[in-house]
Formats: structure tokens, sequence, C-alpha cells
């Protein structure tokens, strides 16, 4: 057998866990990928799968020797990519997710603004709160706000945002200014979904039922629904800066408890580790940054 005999239908059985789907991904017969598979196995002295009428598995050795074969392949895969992309103008499709509020008023007017630099491109968009799997979904690309879990996903900073918290002056005139976490509880305090701020007190992260719980009149899992609550005077709301900044300049929202804002926190584009970025991908992530960075 040459080197690369049989890896193709080794890699397709393995991630469909059937010889028959196999065959149909590669437009073959599935007497060719058994035979494949059946001369790699003698070839490596191994067994590879177990088999039965029921199902295809991998066995220890064949895990193994999956999991460097699809990195030879996503190598080739990378390598055509990159040869192909450097003689073509940008084309293809990308898959991207985004938070609903800042999806809708940051990301997708960049995302149009970059189509029309490279209509080629075609951009599919998912705007959600939930964090969806970028490789059981196959999303190219993912934008998530704040702090990250650790996980395998490669994320890159594309800016920044600060956790503000404010009132409308006519609330403000009508209430004693806080000055203190712990006298938001005389306050109401607009909330989402859950009952405690973000503060930082003596350079340390903390949250506000480290002091006292805070509670208000209203409570929204809408951003936007509390934005607009807070113009309207009902109460102290605290927002990420995207949401307030521009009715801070005009004087609508003001800021309070500054002395104890939190850090700035990242905004980050993230992709699967094992997906090569492609041509298109990279020129999306550096327009975004260099736009987001502008409004920073």
């Amino acid at each position: 057998m040459q080197p690369w005999d049989g890896i193709c239908e080794f890699v397709a059985v393995a991630e469909n866990q059937s010889f028959t789907k196999a065959s149909q991904r590669l437009k073959v017969s599935t007497a060719q990928v058994s035979r494949q598979i059946s001369q790699l196995e003698n070839k490596l002295a191994v067994k590879l799968f177990y088999r039965s009428t029921r199902n295809v598995s991998l066995t220890e050795d064949g895990l193994i020797y999956y999991q460097h074969c699809r990195a030879i392949l996503d190598a080739l895969d990378t390598a055509e990519t990159a040869v192909t992309e450097s003689h073509a103008a940008p084309s293809g499709k990308i898959s991207l997710s985004a938070p609903v509020a800042y999806g809708e008023d940051t990301i997708m007017p960049l995302i149009n603004d970059f189509l029309m630099i490279y209509p080629a491109i075609d951009i599919s968009v998912e705007l959600t709160n939930r964090q969806v799997d970028l490789i059981d979904e196959r999303y190219d690309l993912a934008i998530r706000l704040g702090h990250l879990p650790s996980s395998s996903l490669i994320a890159r900073k594309l800016s920044q945002r600060r956790i503000i918290t404010c009132a409308a002056p006519s609330y403000l005139s009508s209430h004693s200014t806080p000055t203190h976490i712990e006298q938001l509880t005389h306050h109401n305090c607009l909330l989402g979904t859950i009952d405690q701020w973000r503060f930082m007190v003596e350079g340390k992260s903390t949250t506000s039922d480290k002091f006292h719980k805070i509670t208000g009149n209203m409570r929204c899992n809408s951003g936007r629904s509390l934005l607009d609550a807070a113009l309207k005077g009902l109460g102290v709301v605290q927002l990420p800066d995207y949401y307030v900044n521009q009715y801070i300049s005009r004087g609508q929202l003001v800021v309070i408890l500054e002395q104890y804002q939190t850090n700035s926190e990242g905004i980050w584009a993230i992709y699967p580790q094992n997906r090569h970025l492609s041509q298109k991908i990279s020129l999306l992530i550096d327009f975004l940054t260099k736009e987001l960075t502008r409004t920073v």
C-alpha cells in the first residue's frame, strides 16, 4: 500500500460509524471502503474497528490513528485552501454566531459594511444569547462577550467593554445619589436575570450580594428594556457601555459608583482550534477588530 491508501476511507468510517455511510460520503462502493480498511489493518497489524451487525466503533488503536489521520487531512486541506485563496478574490461561506442585542446594534452593521467590500463572501448569522457549540453545530466563528471559560477554542480579542452603573438625572434628583455599594439597598434597582451586580472593591472583583441584596420593581432579560426603564427615571441600572454611552454623553444618564467600576472585559472572536482559519475568516476578524477598536 502507498502511504495515503485507505486513510480517507478510514476517517470517513470513523466519523460516520458506518461503512455504508462512509461509502456514500466518498461516493465509492461499500466493498471498496471495506477492502481499503482491511488492507490498512493488515499493513498496521492492528484492529482499527470493532464491528457488529449494528455498530462500527473505533478500537483504542483506531482512536489514536484517527486523531493523527484527521490532523493530516486537515493540514492537507489547509495547504490546498491557502494556495487556492492566494490566486482568487475572497469568496465562500462564513457561519457566524453573536449575542442578540450586541449583534443587532454593533456586529450586524459592520457585517453589512464588510459585505459591501467583499460581495462574493456569503455570511450566515444567527443572533442568539445561547452559547452555541461551534464544532457540533459547525459554526466558523462566534462573538462572545466578557470572561471566557477555559476551552480548546481559539480566542482573538476584538475590543473591550465596561460595565457601568447609572441612572437618569430625574431619578437621582428625587433620591439620594448612592456613593457606596451598600446604599443600593435603598434604591430601586432595575434587574436582569440575576440579583447581583459586579463591582471592584480594593482592587478585587466582588458582587453586590456581598454587601446587601439589591431589589427593584422591574426585572427583564432584555438590556434594551432595562435601558428604557432607566431613561424614564424608574431606577438604577447596570449595563455594558455599548447600551448607555450615547445617553451618558447626552446627559440623559449619569454614571454612579464609578470608583467601584469593574475592569474592562474582552469582546472576542472565537473559532475551533482544528479548523483552518481561511482567508475570508481572517479578513472578517481583522475588519471587526479595526472597526471595533475605533469605538473604544
